[in-house]
């Protein structure tokens, strides 16, 4: 039986879990010891942080894995692709991996290459704020190197800059916040999935948040609403930033706005499938294609299977944030059992205040 590693064992990453035990591999799985699902549902766990890549491929190496794979975690993606380039397996650059795990760096090269984005700076502790009297606020800030909504602000001052860039520091591995003006604009996001360089476009989502001034996501739908002559305009951005990024190989999940005036704008993009259970549910359910099995294709050197699972359904996944969304989750399951995909609600009281995507209260996943 072929082996694969699997990086990461939380909610996220259990469906990958499944979905290569499925496809008839022992799966390898490593993760923090926290008494996540993925520890349960792995044939052999390790408990080793997903941050000691050394230790992980010493063991990949022993047991002679063939593959090595996450989802929806940009923190993973480093270790994933030290293993791959040591091991001979698809991966992208070390180059593609810096740019797209760091929001400054991700900047500069779409600057570059030519896509629009917005003016922008970065930051630390004793960052000079004299740079900042030539920018248009309000100014968002955000730290360079994470996700979920960690350590984002929405300033309309330099006091609440100052504070912001204080936070975000905090909360970024390299104590380092990117500050950038802000565009007003719906929000959306799409999946897509490269091999050797050819990018294929396979859902575009969209998102919704709790606005100013951290935007939390509250849910996201799958198709996204927005005009259909569009979306040529937008794949070729999409296209542009993914070049520019040197990614070749692999899911990614690009994040962008359209403005007012129908212009786009690229947020960010992460070199892994979306997370929020965007890539791992949605998107099959939405589209019928095999977004896990197409991520465990490629690290296989294998040609990406176009075959559908099922017909495309409409669909949504909802969080939890107060009493409202959990009243709304359980007249869901007790009145339309049917549409309901999958459902959790965590211990935690649900009167506590959600700060970012981590400690949000649960989900619901349904379809039409």
């Amino acid at each position: 039986m072929k082996k694969i590693a699997i990086i990461g064992a939380n909610e996220f990453q259990n469906p990958l879990i499944l979905k290569a035990k499925d496809m008839g591999f022992e799966t390898h799985v490593f993760a923090w010891k926290c008494g996540d699902i993925g520890e349960k549902n792995a044939d052999y766990f390790y408990p080793i942080s997903i941050a000691e890549k050394e230790k992980i491929l010493k063991i990949c190496e022993s047991i002679k894995i063939s593959a090595i794979v996450s989802i929806g975690s940009d923190f993973a993606v480093h270790t994933v692709n030290y293993v791959s380039r040591i091991m001979g397996f698809p991966c992208n650059s070390v180059e593609c991996e810096k740019m797209a795990t760091n929001k400054y760096a991700m900047r500069m090269a779409f600057l570059e290459a030519g896509v629009p984005v917005p003016k922008f700076t970065k930051a630390n502790v004793n960052f000079d704020f004299k740079t900042l009297y030539n920018y248009t606020f309000p100014l968002i800030v955000k730290p360079t190197d994470r996700s979920g909504s960690r350590g984002i602000f929405k300033s309309d001052t330099l006091k609440d800059v100052r504070d912001a860039i204080a936070i975000a520091c905090k909360e970024s591995w390299k104590h380092e916040a990117i500050i950038e003006e802000f565009f007003e604009g719906n929000e959306y996001s799409c999946e897509s999935i490269s091999y050797a360089g050819k990018h294929h476009i396979l859902a575009y989502t969209q998102k919704f948040t709790t606005g100013a001034p951290h935007f939390i996501e509250t849910g996201h739908k799958q198709p996204a609403n927005f005009p259909k002559y569009m979306e040529p305009l937008i794949r070729d951005h999409i296209t542009k930033a993914l070049d520019a990024l040197d990614i070749k190989y692999g899911a990614s999940h690009t994040e962008f706005k359209i403005l007012d005036n129908n212009q786009i704008r690229i947020i960010e993009i992460g070199a892994r499938m979306g997370g929020d259970y965007i890539g791992s549910d949605l998107v099959p359910y939405s589209t019928g294609y095999d977004y896990m099995r197409m991520v465990i294709d490629i690290s296989l050197n294998r040609p990406i299977c176009w075959d559908k699972m099922n017909k495309p359904h409409n669909m949504e996944v909802r969080f939890i944030f107060n009493t409202t969304d959990y009243d709304y989750m359980q007249n869901i399951i007790r009145n339309q059992p049917q549409k309901v995909v999958r459902a959790t609600c965590s211990n935690r009281n649900i009167f506590e205040k959600v700060t970012d995507s981590s400690n949000r209260h649960g989900y619901i996943i349904i379809k039409d």
